[in-house]
């Protein structure tokens, strides 16, 4: 048992008694030596400010004559729960494109040093948790945190935004709803008040991002759900139909573990091979991630998705005909 765990259980050891509790039952609990209890007991007293009073002979208790209900002060985590948080934090740093670097900073040199404090003085080795980015996109760190304030504080946002598409620039005004990470990249859920309507946009692609007085329109999250979470891919919209692929015994290894909607159906067929089932309304997301697959899967239905398969590898291979 290290140090913080041991400081945790001796605390409620001493909350719990209405008696001076032994050395010898300390010892015994927090399964350590007779010379760790009493380094424990000085610290709880001395670093932490406990009131704890006794001696060896008769036991140590928790002081309550002045009425008060000790607690532990601060942050108390064990030390696995302590490197989970580091890890996670790695997580954020290193996916975030730096842009959460800053905000960060501090929460990790907190962990840190609640990690030196509580784990004997022993090294971190941070570099041990390996983040490898990919595909990511230039995040503007200015807009980015102007985004998450909109939609932090509910407020309305404006912003000039130019869609990859068509590279077209224009001017939104919008009430922020939800900003998503989603497939190592940031997007903002958005009531877009000249269109009147929902729309997702690329948060890479926002530039001069300034907040508004105004308070931001709030829909409702079983509307955001249904407009936009309802259908495969981050632009989803509502479903217009469900998509039927189905992969070959090597590819169902993988495809079956893996989470592609949250209303996905899926199912081994008897020869081995993988049948997934997904609601789309655009295929342009789901036909990028079934050609991924190349020879090993293929669209079954709809007919028209299957068409647009075909014509998308048909166009991919006259680039190798010339």
């Amino acid at each position: 048992m290290e140090r913080i765990e041991r400081i945790h259980a001796l605390h409620r050891i001493l909350t719990a008694s209405r008696y001076p509790v032994t050395v010898q039952r300390l010892q015994e609990d927090l399964e350590c030596s007779r010379a760790t209890v009493y380094r424990d007991l000085a610290y709880l007293r001395d670093y932490l400010m406990a009131p704890v009073t006794g001696n060896g002979e008769a036991g140590f208790r928790y002081d309550h004559s002045d009425g008060q209900r000790f607690e532990l002060p601060g942050l108390w985590l064990s030390s696995e729960e302590l490197h989970s948080l580091l890890a996670a934090q790695q997580l954020l740093l290193r996916t975030g494109g730096g842009v959460l670097s800053n905000a960060l900073a501090p929460l990790q040199h907190r962990i840190e040093k609640l990690l030196d404090e509580h784990a004997g003085g022993r090294r971190v080795p941070v570099e041990r948790v390996r983040v490898i980015p990919h595909r990511t996109r230039k995040l503007d760190e200015t807009a980015f945190r102007n985004v998450a304030t909109a939609v932090l504080d509910r407020k309305q946002l404006a912003f000039e935004y130019r869609a990859r598409s068509t590279d077209e620039r224009t001017r939104r005004l919008v009430s922020p709803q939800r900003l998503t990470h989603y497939r190592e990249n940031w997007y903002l859920d958005a009531w877009d008040h000249e269109r009147d309507a929902l729309r997702s946009f690329s948060v890479d692609r926002i530039a001069a991002a300034k907040l508004s007085d105004d308070a931001a329109r709030d829909v409702p999250d079983e509307e955001l759900d249904r407009q936009l979470a309802s259908s495969y891919g981050i632009f989803s919209g509502t479903p217009k139909g469900w998509a039927t692929i189905v992969f070959n015994a090597r590819a169902a290894r993988w495809v079956a573990d893996e989470h592609w909607h949250s209303q996905q159906q899926g199912r081994f067929l008897a020869d081995g091979r993988y049948e997934l089932k997904v609601p789309f309304s655009s295929g342009r997301e789901l036909l990028m991630d079934v050609l991924h697959y190349g020879a090993d899967a293929e669209i079954v239905e709809p007919p028209s998705l299957r068409e647009q398969a075909r014509a998308l590898l048909s166009l991919a291979l006259s680039q190798y005909d010339r």
